[in-house]
Protein backbone atom coordinates (compact mmCIF):
# COMPACT_ATOMS: atom_id res chain seq x y z
CA UNK A 1 0.00 0.00 0.00
CA UNK A 2 0.64 3.36 -0.57
CA UNK A 3 0.14 7.11 -1.28
CA UNK A 4 -1.86 8.07 -4.27
CA UNK A 5 0.18 9.83 -6.57
CA UNK A 6 -2.70 11.26 -9.16
CA UNK A 7 -6.10 11.92 -7.34
CA UNK A 8 -7.87 12.06 -10.74
CA UNK A 9 -7.01 8.66 -11.13
CA UNK A 10 -9.13 7.67 -8.48
CA UNK A 11 -12.01 5.11 -9.01
CA UNK A 12 -12.61 3.60 -5.49
CA UNK A 13 -14.09 5.57 -2.89
CA UNK A 14 -14.29 4.21 0.83
CA UNK A 15 -16.88 6.08 3.00
CA UNK A 16 -16.68 5.89 6.74
CA UNK A 17 -19.43 7.43 8.45
CA UNK A 18 -18.28 8.23 12.64
CA UNK A 19 -15.56 9.81 14.31
CA UNK A 20 -13.90 6.68 15.80
CA UNK A 21 -14.40 4.81 12.23
CA UNK A 22 -12.34 7.19 10.80
CA UNK A 23 -10.04 7.60 13.40
CA UNK A 24 -9.31 3.93 13.20
CA UNK A 25 -8.70 4.41 9.75
CA UNK A 26 -6.22 7.17 9.86
CA UNK A 27 -4.17 4.80 12.66
CA UNK A 28 -4.14 1.61 10.93
CA UNK A 29 -3.00 3.15 7.07
CA UNK A 30 -0.54 5.66 9.20
CA UNK A 31 -1.73 8.86 7.85
CA UNK A 32 0.39 11.96 8.89
CA UNK A 33 -1.86 14.98 9.36
CA UNK A 34 -0.31 16.81 6.46
CA UNK A 35 -1.70 13.80 4.16
CA UNK A 36 -5.62 14.73 5.12
CA UNK A 37 -7.40 17.15 3.14
CA UNK A 38 -10.62 18.64 4.94
CA UNK A 39 -13.91 19.18 2.34
CA UNK A 40 -17.79 19.91 3.67
CA UNK A 41 -18.48 16.93 5.17
CA UNK A 42 -14.55 16.01 6.62
CA UNK A 43 -12.06 14.56 5.91
CA UNK A 44 -10.45 12.54 3.32
CA UNK A 45 -7.28 10.92 2.13
CA UNK A 46 -5.41 8.61 -0.56
CA UNK A 47 -3.50 5.12 -0.49
CA UNK A 48 -2.94 2.37 -3.50
CA UNK A 49 -4.32 -0.75 -2.60
CA UNK A 50 -3.84 -3.46 -4.74
CA UNK A 51 -2.29 -1.19 -7.71
CA UNK A 52 -5.57 0.97 -7.57
CA UNK A 53 -6.23 4.44 -6.23
CA UNK A 54 -8.42 4.98 -3.29
CA UNK A 55 -9.66 7.38 -1.71
CA UNK A 56 -10.82 7.26 1.98
CA UNK A 57 -13.68 9.90 3.89
CA UNK A 58 -15.43 10.65 6.17
CA UNK A 59 -19.27 11.32 6.20
CA UNK A 60 -20.40 11.98 9.37
CA UNK A 61 -23.20 10.35 11.25
CA UNK A 62 -26.87 9.96 9.86
CA UNK A 63 -28.55 9.77 6.48
CA UNK A 64 -28.38 13.23 5.37
CA UNK A 65 -24.28 13.64 6.10
CA UNK A 66 -23.84 10.04 4.46
CA UNK A 67 -25.67 11.04 1.63
CA UNK A 68 -24.42 14.33 1.18
CA UNK A 69 -20.91 13.25 1.93
CA UNK A 70 -20.87 10.57 -1.12
CA UNK A 71 -22.59 13.10 -3.69
CA UNK A 72 -19.74 15.90 -2.91
CA UNK A 73 -17.36 12.90 -3.80
CA UNK A 74 -19.20 11.38 -6.36
CA UNK A 75 -19.53 14.52 -8.10
CA UNK A 76 -15.00 15.62 -7.66
CA UNK A 77 -13.71 11.92 -8.31
CA UNK A 78 -14.27 9.65 -10.96
CA UNK A 79 -15.53 7.16 -8.29
CA UNK A 80 -17.03 4.21 -10.02
CA UNK A 81 -17.71 2.19 -6.79
CA UNK A 82 -17.95 3.18 -3.47
CA UNK A 83 -17.63 0.65 -0.51
CA UNK A 84 -19.69 1.51 2.89
CA UNK A 85 -17.73 0.49 5.75
CA UNK A 86 -18.18 0.27 9.70
CA UNK A 87 -20.24 -0.65 12.44
CA UNK A 88 -23.39 -1.63 12.92
CA UNK A 89 -26.05 -3.27 15.36
CA UNK A 90 -26.30 -6.63 15.65
CA UNK A 91 -30.22 -7.38 14.66
CA UNK A 92 -29.84 -11.21 13.82
CA UNK A 93 -29.04 -13.54 16.65
CA UNK A 94 -27.30 -15.78 14.50
CA UNK A 95 -24.50 -13.32 14.68
CA UNK A 96 -22.31 -12.21 17.23
CA UNK A 97 -20.50 -8.78 18.04
CA UNK A 98 -17.58 -8.11 16.11
CA UNK A 99 -18.57 -10.30 13.19
CA UNK A 100 -18.35 -9.04 9.41
CA UNK A 101 -21.17 -8.76 6.96
CA UNK A 102 -21.27 -8.21 3.54
CA UNK A 103 -25.50 -7.61 2.71
CA UNK A 104 -26.84 -8.16 -0.66
CA UNK A 105 -29.71 -6.18 0.43
CA UNK A 106 -29.90 -2.37 1.69
CA UNK A 107 -33.43 -1.17 3.08
CA UNK A 108 -34.32 2.30 5.00
CA UNK A 109 -36.93 1.22 7.50
CA UNK A 110 -38.23 5.41 8.31
CA UNK A 111 -39.56 6.19 4.62
CA UNK A 112 -43.24 5.19 5.48
CA UNK A 113 -45.98 5.81 7.97
CA UNK A 114 -45.57 2.46 9.58
CA UNK A 115 -48.90 2.60 10.97
CA UNK A 116 -50.55 2.07 7.67
CA UNK A 117 -47.87 1.37 5.83
CA UNK A 118 -45.16 -2.24 5.33
CA UNK A 119 -42.29 -1.05 7.32
CA UNK A 120 -40.32 -1.10 4.37
CA UNK A 121 -40.99 0.64 0.63
CA UNK A 122 -39.85 -1.06 -2.21
CA UNK A 123 -38.72 2.11 -4.23
CA UNK A 124 -36.23 2.54 -1.23
CA UNK A 125 -34.71 -0.95 -1.15
CA UNK A 126 -31.35 -1.56 -3.06
CA UNK A 127 -30.03 -5.05 -4.13
CA UNK A 128 -26.38 -5.35 -3.82
CA UNK A 129 -24.26 -7.73 -6.02
CA UNK A 130 -22.01 -9.48 -4.02
CA UNK A 131 -22.20 -13.19 -5.70
CA UNK A 132 -19.81 -11.77 -8.27
CA UNK A 133 -17.04 -11.44 -5.91
CA UNK A 134 -17.66 -15.19 -4.74
CA UNK A 135 -18.80 -13.70 -1.48
CA UNK A 136 -21.69 -15.35 0.02
CA UNK A 137 -24.47 -13.20 1.29
CA UNK A 138 -25.58 -11.88 4.66
CA UNK A 139 -28.87 -10.80 4.46
CA UNK A 140 -30.52 -7.00 4.75
CA UNK A 141 -29.02 -3.89 6.45
CA UNK A 142 -31.54 -1.57 7.72
CA UNK A 143 -30.93 2.32 7.91
CA UNK A 144 -32.66 4.94 9.91
CA UNK A 145 -31.88 8.00 11.31
CA UNK A 146 -33.08 6.84 14.60
CA UNK A 147 -29.97 4.55 15.78
CA UNK A 148 -30.93 1.01 17.62
CA UNK A 149 -30.86 1.57 20.91
CA UNK A 150 -34.36 0.94 22.48
CA UNK A 151 -35.34 -2.78 22.75
CA UNK A 152 -39.14 -2.05 21.28
CA UNK A 153 -36.89 -1.11 17.87
CA UNK A 154 -35.08 -4.25 17.99
CA UNK A 155 -37.81 -6.26 17.96
CA UNK A 156 -39.39 -4.30 15.22
CA UNK A 157 -36.37 -4.82 12.83
CA UNK A 158 -36.17 -8.67 13.90
CA UNK A 159 -39.72 -9.02 12.87
CA UNK A 160 -39.01 -7.72 9.40
CA UNK A 161 -35.95 -9.92 8.66
CA UNK A 162 -33.42 -6.94 9.36
CA UNK A 163 -29.87 -8.82 9.92
CA UNK A 164 -27.82 -5.71 10.81
CA UNK A 165 -28.57 -1.96 11.27
CA UNK A 166 -26.58 1.37 11.04
CA UNK A 167 -28.08 5.19 10.48
CA UNK A 168 -26.18 5.77 6.90
CA UNK A 169 -25.56 2.64 4.36
CA UNK A 170 -28.78 1.91 2.56
CA UNK A 171 -29.28 5.77 1.86
CA UNK A 172 -25.61 5.61 0.51
CA UNK A 173 -26.67 2.47 -2.06
CA UNK A 174 -29.44 4.47 -2.30
CA UNK A 175 -27.61 7.50 -4.05
CA UNK A 176 -25.28 5.32 -5.43
CA UNK A 177 -27.91 3.52 -7.63
CA UNK A 178 -28.86 7.05 -8.23
CA UNK A 179 -25.35 7.97 -10.13
CA UNK A 180 -25.45 4.48 -11.49
CA UNK A 181 -22.17 3.93 -9.26
CA UNK A 182 -21.61 0.43 -7.81
CA UNK A 183 -22.14 -0.29 -4.19
CA UNK A 184 -20.97 -2.45 -1.42
CA UNK A 185 -21.54 -2.47 2.69
CA UNK A 186 -18.85 -3.95 4.27
CA UNK A 187 -19.98 -3.70 8.18
CA UNK A 188 -18.81 -5.03 11.80
CA UNK A 189 -21.49 -5.76 14.54
CA UNK A 190 -20.00 -3.08 17.26
CA UNK A 191 -22.78 -4.03 19.76
CA UNK A 192 -26.50 -5.34 20.33
CA UNK A 193 -29.19 -3.78 22.08
CA UNK A 194 -30.13 -4.73 25.24
CA UNK A 195 -33.74 -5.15 27.23
CA UNK A 196 -33.84 -1.72 29.06
CA UNK A 197 -37.27 -2.01 30.41
CA UNK A 198 -35.82 -3.04 34.00
CA UNK A 199 -32.79 -0.50 33.68
CA UNK A 200 -32.27 3.51 33.50
CA UNK A 201 -32.82 4.19 29.68
CA UNK A 202 -29.59 6.59 29.59
CA UNK A 203 -27.60 4.35 31.55
CA UNK A 204 -28.40 1.66 29.38
CA UNK A 205 -27.89 3.84 26.41
CA UNK A 206 -24.56 4.78 27.63
CA UNK A 207 -23.71 1.45 28.71
CA UNK A 208 -24.38 0.62 24.52
CA UNK A 209 -22.18 3.45 23.49
CA UNK A 210 -19.27 2.58 25.44
CA UNK A 211 -19.35 -1.08 24.19
CA UNK A 212 -19.10 0.47 20.29
CA UNK A 213 -16.69 2.87 21.15
CA UNK A 214 -14.32 0.08 22.49
CA UNK A 215 -15.13 -2.50 19.57
CA UNK A 216 -14.80 -0.23 16.60
CA UNK A 217 -11.51 -0.19 16.00
CA UNK A 218 -11.62 -3.93 16.57
CA UNK A 219 -13.91 -3.83 13.30
CA UNK A 220 -12.59 -1.73 11.11
CA UNK A 221 -9.17 -3.35 11.96
CA UNK A 222 -10.75 -7.10 10.91
CA UNK A 223 -12.21 -5.07 7.79
CA UNK A 224 -8.98 -3.66 6.59
CA UNK A 225 -6.99 -6.95 7.15
CA UNK A 226 -9.54 -9.52 6.13
CA UNK A 227 -12.33 -7.85 3.60
CA UNK A 228 -11.56 -4.70 2.40
CA UNK A 229 -8.89 -5.93 -0.35
CA UNK A 230 -11.42 -8.14 -2.09
CA UNK A 231 -13.28 -5.63 -3.44
CA UNK A 232 -10.91 -3.52 -4.48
Amino acid sequence: MGLIPDLKRVEIGVSIATVWEFEAAISYFDVKETERTTYPYGEYFCRTINGKPVVFYSTGVRKVNGVGGNQYMLAHFPITKVLVIGTCAGIDERFEVLDILIPDRAVQYDCTVKEVEPLLKPSFIVELDVLKYGMKSHGTIGTADRAVVMWNDYLELQANDITIADTEAAAIAYICRKNDVECIIIKGISDVPTDETDLDPLQSNQEQINVYIANTPKVMTRIFNDYLQLFI
